[in-house]
């Protein structure tokens, strides 16, 4: 099995901007453990091709973990916005200074583990890719090959999908350990990612290109699009609020979020809780007594919720005095988080047609 996934990896690796391929490899080139570790926090709950040029804008930013650690949070978390689940740009920032602290990143997961924001994951991903430990990072991609190769199902309950999550990543960890000790354990992690990702797929898998057909038994079943066997999703809650978007101008009142909570530390226009019912009062969280005037509506799904924003559209006069920040329209849009943007751009849309 080991050998197969190693054949089909020489051959198929895909070409990432954070990763060494097998060739470089084989010539002695090695990971970066701080390209990896940004890459890692970065995929985190994001697609690829939605990471990749924030990884590559950062990288060029901030080329070393002390040039990261040595950044503002405004601009860190200026070059963040859009990428979404904003504690991940905290935490990214607290362990870069922790990391240019102590002088480097521990190459194994168990020192991995101490630095602020890298869960057993992360922690995994780092040391198995960038160290070569001998330790199972499981990944969707990974978790469901494992799953389909031993035909670990559940019963579709929480409790059933921890405990087959368990066995996955158990299975996971055996094929670590029998690695032969001429490989690296980072290839066979990466291999087992890239399978998951182009040929065990979620849906109609790829099953005749794939190396380990034979082995596989959820194929021998005949039905591998069975596995995994999640839990079932819950429905998900909708939350309601308001965004007050306050023009000066060519410039748009925005302000900072408390470091912690939900895009904690983040820019956005002033607002309103966000609450399971709609305020009685939807004004009455608005930064001043201006003309204040409904322009629409904007959606965004958070992990746990959706949100409905009611976008409101005031002019202020040229010195009015309020809290906050005033950014011309187009840095106001670069720094703000997905749905912050979303609220801005309807009222500086909305202003545009009249």
């Amino acid at each position: 099995m080991l050998t197969a996934v190693d054949r089909w990896y020489r051959r198929h690796a895909r070409v990432l901007p954070w990763r060494i391929g097998p060739e470089a490899r084989e010539g002695g080139v090695k990971p970066d453990p701080y390209l990896v570790w940004l890459s890692e926090v970065m995929l985190q709950q994001t697609t690829i091709p939605h990471a990749t040029p924030y990884f590559d804008a950062f990288a060029k930013r901030w080329p070393t973990v002390k040039k990261l650690a040595a950044a503002s949070w405004e601009d860190v978390s200026a070059a963040w916005a859009g990428l979404g689940y904003y504690s991940r740009a905290r935490n990214l920032h607290t362990c870069a200074k922790a990391v240019a602290e102590r002088g480097g990143f521990p190459q194994d997961a168990k020192g991995l583990r101490e630095l602020p924001g890298v869960g057993p994951y992360t922690a995994a991903a780092i040391a198995s890719i960038a160290f070569d430990e001998r330790i199972a990072p499981v990944d969707g991609n990974i978790e469901r090959v494992v799953s389909r190769l031993w035909a670990i199902g559940s019963d579709g309950t929480e409790k059933g999908w921890r405990a087959a999550k368990i066995e996955i990543a158990g299975h996971a960890q055996e094929l670590a350990d029998a690695l032969p000790a001429t490989s690296r354990a980072g290839d066979l992690a990466q291999a087992l990612m890239d399978l998951g990702a182009t040929v065990c797929t979620p849906r109609k898998p790829n099953c005749l290109i794939c190396p380990l057909n034979a082995m596989c038994a959820a194929r021998a079943e005949g039905d591998p699009d069975r596995y995994p066997v999640k839990a079932e999703k819950k429905a998900t809650p909708t939350r309601h609020g308001a965004a007050f978007v306050l023009i000066r101008g060519d410039n748009v009142l925005l302000i900072r979020r408390p470091p912690s909570g939900l895009l904690g530390g983040m820019m956005m226009p002033p607002g309103s809780a966000w609450t399971d019912d709609k305020p009685d009062d939807p004004l009455a969280a608005a930064p001043g007594s201006y003309n204040w005037e409904r322009i629409g509506e904007v959606r965004h799904v958070f992990t746990h919720f959706a949100l409905k924003l009611d976008v409101y559209r005031a002019e202020a006069a040229p010195r009015a005095k309020v809290e906050g920040e005033w950014l011309a329209h187009a840095d106001a849009l670069a720094a703000l988080p997905t749905v912050g943007r979303k609220a801005v751009a309807l009222a500086i849309g909305g202003a545009a047609k009249r």
